[in-house]
């Protein structure tokens, strides 16, 4: 395995781009792999080594790097009409009608460019529709670039947690880990008359994936409710993958005010939206006074590319063989650390998936969740599992990084090159590529 080419682009982009790359993600030690192009569920770097992927572009590729045709026709037919107008589409109403007919809790939808703009945009919108300031966020979660969200600390101790956040940028975020009922109601007794909205992701995705425990988000439902705050879902990883075309929030039987997508809700392309209840959605400019705008908001292309992917996705079946075959990997996984990595944590559900190396838990693993941590009050690791994204920090995050990243890739395995973010299934991946993966994870493990 060969890596001149790509080690020679890295060299020259270190000119040209901060650290050689555009997102931090990417820069992989000693360099990144440089890739050519798709195919399938694979990647080929341009030395030409083929990868199986399970990045998928950090989520959007639920079909994987082939549109099928039905896809691809309808990107062509917006990229032969014209590149974009500043005008409305017919698309972008049928892909908002979409969402509004599958999604719970989603009345009206403004389309966005990033999962980053929805988060912001939502947050505005909480704000200008509640007249309060403050914000609860969870610690670990992740809501993109953005500076309400970029803090370290808890409750209404918090610090900017990148250089160029102003201090009073954060002055009303209010942290709380994920999983504590007992913080999430101590927030609200102390701030409740202040809080416009609590900002929360379904399942943690940039933290390893860590399920919420039974009752967590009907608690932050009720809290939320009493005291005329807003509960916003951050849908962009989970969106149109964890519970089909309704996401997560109706495997979880809980419905917000707002969502926020991205991701998959674009077919690959670069998108993000906020959905919600129509009263809340109607005080975005022009109807209310919330200031939102963007010259590439509502994009055709990307517009006919997440519509298509959607429709394709309901037609064919895709839920049920990304969640059965993201299945049949986690099984395998736990049954492989079951012999040689006891104390580690098999976390995911339906298409998404990763292994935490905790370092703590019993060494009989008789009675674990057999296909991804469950957050099961019975299960023998209940007490050592992740339950907050600083469980997941905890974990043997250098190990992942520097010793078993670099293996995977060098048996043909990509996977995200960090302890903490989410692993993917498409639609393209075979029983034959979990096989391969599952034959990859014994060798490098054992």
């Amino acid at each position: 395995m060969t890596h001149e080419r790509s080690r020679d682009l890295y060299d020259r982009a270190l000119s040209v781009l901060p650290g050689g790359v555009n997102s931090p993600v990417r820069a992989t030690r000693p360099y990144p792999f440089v890739v050519d192009y798709g195919d399938g569920g694979h990647v080929v770097d341009v030395d030409g080594t083929e990868y199986l992927d399970f990045v998928m572009g950090y989520g959007p590729l639920l079909l994987g790097h082939d549109l099928p045709e039905r896809v691809r026709a309808a990107v062509d037919r917006h990229v032969d009409a014209g590149p974009m107008y500043g005008a409305p589409t017919e698309i972008e109403v049928e892909l908002g009608e979409f969402v509004a007919d599958h999604v719970p809790s989603v009345d009206m939808t403004r389309f966005v460019n990033s999962g980053t703009e929805a988060t912001v945009s939502a947050v505005r919108l909480a704000r200008g529709h509640t007249g309060r300031d403050k914000v609860v966020v969870i610690r670990g979660g992740y809501h993109g670039a953005q500076e309400t969200t970029l803090v370290k600390g808890q409750f209404d101790h918090v610090d900017p947690s990148s250089p160029g956040v102003p201090d009073s940028f954060v002055k009303h975020t209010l942290a709380v880990p994920f999983n504590d009922t007992e913080a999430a109601n101590r927030v609200f007794e102390e701030h409740g008359d202040e809080i416009a909205a609590v900002l929360v992701e379904p399942i943690l995705g940039n933290t390893g994936i860590v399920h919420p425990i039974d009752g967590y988000h009907h608690t932050l439902r009720s809290l939320c409710d009493d005291h005329g705050s807003l509960l916003i879902f951050d849908e962009v990883i989970t969106g149109f993958r964890v519970g089909g075309l309704g996401c997560a929030q109706s495997k979880l039987g809980v419905t917000p005010d707002l969502t926020t997508f991205g991701k998959i809700v674009g077919g690959g392309f670069p998108v993000g939206a906020i959905g919600g209840r129509a009263d809340v959605m109607r005080e975005l400019t022009p109807v209310g006074d919330v200031f939102q705008a963007g010259t590439f908001s509502g994009h055709p292309v990307t517009m006919a590319a997440g519509l298509e992917t959607l429709r394709y996705a309901h037609d064919e079946g895709v839920y049920d063989h990304v969640n059965g075959l993201a299945e049949r990997l986690r099984a395998g996984i736990t049954d492989i650390i079951d012999d040689y990595a006891p104390t580690y944590t098999v976390v995911g559900t339906d298409s998404m998936w990763k292994t935490v190396f905790t370092g703590d838990g019993p060494a009989d693993r008789a009675g674990v969740c057999e296909a991804g941590c469950r957050q099961r009050e019975d299960c023998p690791h209940y007490g050592t599992c992740p339950k907050t994204g600083g469980d997941v920090a905890d974990a043997a995050t250098e190990r992942w990084e520097r010793v078993f990243w670099p293996q995977m890739r060098e048996r043909g395995v990509f996977l995200t090159a960090n302890q903490y973010e989410s692993q993917f299934v498409c639609a393209a991946h075979t029983e034959a590529d979990i096989d391969e993966t599952l034959g990859s994870y014994e060798a490098v493990l054992s």
